[in-house]
């Protein structure tokens, strides 16, 4: 499977990967498409909403560390200039809050000039900001 044909698959939003998938979740199963690889097999169906996300990301040290054990635990290794297909840490709107813009590190996958996430309404591919942590996907 392309990544083109990952992305335009229907996928539902859904907190911890569990009939649908969240911005995590959503690059895991790309990685699981790839390589028969699931990085987020242990985490599917342990969180059902975003508190309970924030608890697995605050107990792994953030989610570079968190996305950074998944992958290096299957021997995927760091890159510091991601191809297409590499999963990225990178800087994306993710709602509003009572300070205004919520803004957060999310994981996503190198598409082209893009990295496509998983938002509410499905995938989509934007020009994002990357942190500069990334992982081959091989």
């Amino acid at each position: 499977m392309t990544l083109e044909q990952y992305i335009r698959q229907p996928h539902r939003w859904r907190w911890g990967g569990m009939g649908g998938d969240d911005c995590t979740t959503f690059c895991a199963g790309w990685v699981l498409a790839r390589t028969e690889k699931d990085p987020a097999a242990d985490l599917r169906g342990t969180y059902f909403d975003a508190d309970g996300a924030e608890a697995v990301l605050r107990a792994a040290g953030g989610v570079g560390a968190l996305i950074g054990a998944k992958l290096g635990a299957l021997g995927f290794q760091r890159v510091q200039e991601p191809q297409d297909g590499d999963i990225g840490i990178v800087r994306a709107l993710t709602g509003f809050d009572a300070d205004g813009l919520a803004v957060k590190d999310i994981p996503g996958i190198k598409f082209g000039p893009l990295w496509a996430v998983m938002s509410a309404r499905g995938p989509m591919a934007k020009a994002l900001e990357f942190t500069g942590l990334a992982w081959r996907i091989a």
